[in-house]
């Protein structure tokens, strides 16, 4: 099965609202869509997640790889990805990424010469019901979307989602430059969803070492099941574990220091930015012998959530749940996507490969969109409060 196009295609997928992280605002993710063709009419589909992705797919990866057979993965990796030691010691490893989002499609392209679902191909299923968390954050009202602006609104938010929807699991950005109103907005959201629920936090690194420890001390109390990148190094995460035990996780994939200081305790990816489905399966084996644990993020179009599915599907050390953005994303490139957990799962598609195929009118208004807006903007906005205007905020 001969290679013979692949497209690489920016989009963007806005939510409804945006929401208030530790450097911006958030208004939504821009993703790149990848089409590759066989000579025999097959297409596989995949995803990378960031915009300059697309021209290191059609212009550097793509002429590589036209002619490839599309089952054997090892030479299309060869043929596409210089030694890896070597790209992250002089590169921006921008390559890893796009070759991570092609590689997810020829995973899709062999389930679909085999008509196998790819948690099968990955070696069949731990679990088919995938957990996923509900998010929480400081949002301005757009419509009818948003308007959980402080501690209170956002603990009535997550009572909703818990009564709306069954969900039990949360998490949620909370980090506006004053300690105080995320050390509020945490005992109301545990009085909001009650004992029994999940309750994690993640503050992008947004916080000095002083203020995350004066966070944990007065949140502790609340049973916090994990704190994302609290504080901005592994280093400074070893001291914050010194008056602390709340565990930590991180989107910084580093194994090898993570061991050596004993935190983070989770890592938290997506399924390129280590170079694919493969290497980063190898990078949660290594995880399990060094009892780490893992998980997926969010924010990807329907194609990347579905690998997220396969993925957790087929690997028994994923036991916690993924996080999810679900319920905000306003649009998909896929038919029958904007997944909507019930009782905080989802179930694995059972389709051959990913189990999903483009909605050509979804993608089409995606792609537009980005061609209209660029891509979208995620570390500062002009409409954005000042740090100081956030400080203000209410906390009841």
């Amino acid at each position: 099965m001969k290679i013979t196009a692949i497209r690489a295609t920016p989009v963007n997928i806005p939510l409804d609202a945006p929401f208030f992280w530790s450097v911006g605002l958030y208004p939504g993710t821009t993703k790149v869509v990848i089409e590759v063709e066989t000579d025999q009419g097959l297409i596989g589909l995949g995803e990378s997640p960031s915009p300059g992705c697309a021209a290191v797919i059609n212009s550097v990866l793509a002429p590589a790889l036209i002619g490839m057979n599309a089952l054997d993965m090892e030479s299309c990796e060869r043929k596409c990805v210089q030694e890896t030691r070597v790209v992250h010691n002089t590169d921006d490893a921008s390559i890893l990424k796009s070759w991570g989002g092609v590689e997810m499609a020829l995973w899709d392209l062999r389930g679909k010469a085999w008509n196998q679902p790819l948690y099968m191909l990955l070696g069949g299923p731990a679990r088919k019901e995938i957990k996923f968390t509900e998010y929480f954050c400081f949002r301005p009202k757009v419509g009818r979307a948003g308007g959980e602006m402080t501690p209170r609104a956002i603990a009535d938010y997550c009572r909703k989602m818990r009564e709306k929807h069954g969900a039990t699991y949360f998490e949620g950005k909370l980090c506006m430059g004053d300690p105080r109103q995320e050390i509020e907005a945490v005992k109301l959201i545990r009085r909001a969803i009650g004992d029994d629920a999940m309750l994690r936090l993640d503050a992008n690194m947004g916080w000095s070492v002083p203020t995350a420890k004066r966070i944990l001390n007065e949140i502790e109390q609340y049973n916090i099941r994990n704190y994302e990148d609290p504080v901005a190094t592994f280093e400074e995460m070893a001291k914050l574990r010194q008056h602390s035990a709340v565990p930590f996780s991180t989107h910084t994939p580093d194994l090898r220091q993570a061991v050596r200081l004993g935190v983070p305790d989770y890592f938290v990816l997506n399924l390129t930015v280590l170079g694919g489905i493969r290497r980063t399966s190898e990078f949660v084996a290594a995880c399990k012998a060094f009892d780490v644990g893992f998980w997926c993020y969010s924010g990807e179009t329907g194609i990347g959530n579905a690998a997220y599915l396969h993925f957790v599907a087929a690997h028994q050390w994923i036991t916690e749940p993924s996080q999810s953005i679900f319920r905000w994303q306003c649009d998909d490139v896929i038919r029958d996507g904007n997944y909507k957990p019930k009782n905080n799962v989802l179930r694995v598609l059972e389709g051959p490969g990913l189990g999903v195929t483009l909605d050509p009118k979804g993608f089409r208004r995606c792609a537009d969109r980005y061609k209209k807006d660029g891509p979208l903007y995620q570390y500062r906005d002009p409409y954005a409060p000042t740090r100081g205007e956030l400080r203000r905020l209410p906390l009841d």
